[in-house]
This record gives structure tokens, sequence and C-alpha cells, in this order.
């Protein structure tokens, strides 16, 4: 019987690499999977300071789906720095622009530890593609159905 905690330690750590499919999947539900992946909550190991998570390739963002009318409705804003320099654009404005994937990174980053190196570190363990090619077959990734783990994760329509 052990009496203390067992402490992941940066040595320690085995990275695994996995791939998702976004085609139909809802933003927010996919988002929230790929960040708790990215951090290494799902592993029995977890330490809250060290990276344990796994590198995260996403492909065919570009055709992921958002509930209800957030595609009129969510707005994203950034500033130029210049006075009076606030833009905004609606997601459905990204997402049939020319980088479609700001949409999932942006949610991605959001669900991550705000002001941290270490969430810095752990968003660049994300690869995100448009398409359904992406160059990390050499990794051997493990392919994730995301769509099978629950049917609330898809929309058809």
């Amino acid at each position: 019987m052990m009496k203390t905690t067992a402490s992941l330690k940066p040595a320690e750590v085995e990275k695994k690499w996995i791939v998702i499919d976004a085609k139909d999947a809802v933003v927010g539900r996919l988002a929230s999977f790929i960040a708790m992946r990215l951090r290494g909550k799902h592993r029995p190991d977890y330490t809250p300071h060290v990276d344990c998570g796994d590198f995260v390739v996403v492909t065919n963002v570009d055709k992921v789906k958002l509930t209800g009318r957030k595609l009129q409705n969510k707005i994203y804003y950034w500033h130029t720095g210049h006075p009076g320099g606030v833009k905004q654009r609606t997601a459905g404005q990204i997402l049939d622009g020319k980088y479609p994937e700001r949409v999932l990174e942006k949610a991605v980053e959001r669900m991550l530890p705000k002001e941290s190196p270490l969430a810095r570190k752990q968003l660049t363990h994300l690869r995100v593609y448009t398409g359904e090619a992406h160059p990390h077959e050499a990794q051997n990734p493990e392919t994730i159905a995301f769509a099978d783990l629950n049917a609330k994760n898809v929309r058809s329509a």
C-alpha cells in the first residue's frame, strides 16, 4: 500500500500521436476532447505541472459544424493596435474564408489554462489540417473515431 502520490517526471512521459477526423464534428465537443488529450488528463498518471499530453493531429477541419445559430451569431474580435482598430468576423465568415482551421484552434486554446508557459507548449502539440492528408504518418498515429464516442458529437445538417 502506497502512502504517497506518484508524480510524473518529464523524462518518464511517453507521448503518443493520435489522429481525429473532424468531418461533421461539433466544434465545442471536439475542442474539449482535444484539450483534455493535450493536457494529459486522460492518463491515470496525470501530473498538472508536467507536459504529459499527446500530440493531436486533426484532419478535415474545414468541415466542422456549429450548433444553433453560432455560424451567424458567434463573433470573433481582435484589435489591430491602432485607435479604433477593433475588428470582428463571424464564425461562418472564418469557416468560409482562407483559414477555417482557426475556429478549432481558438476553441482549443481557450479551453487550456490562461497565461501559462505550459499551456503554450501544449498548444504547439496540436496539428490542424483542412484536408484528409497530413505529413505525420511516420509517427504511426493512432486513429480515434470521435464520431463513434457519442451520438451528439456529430451533426449531419
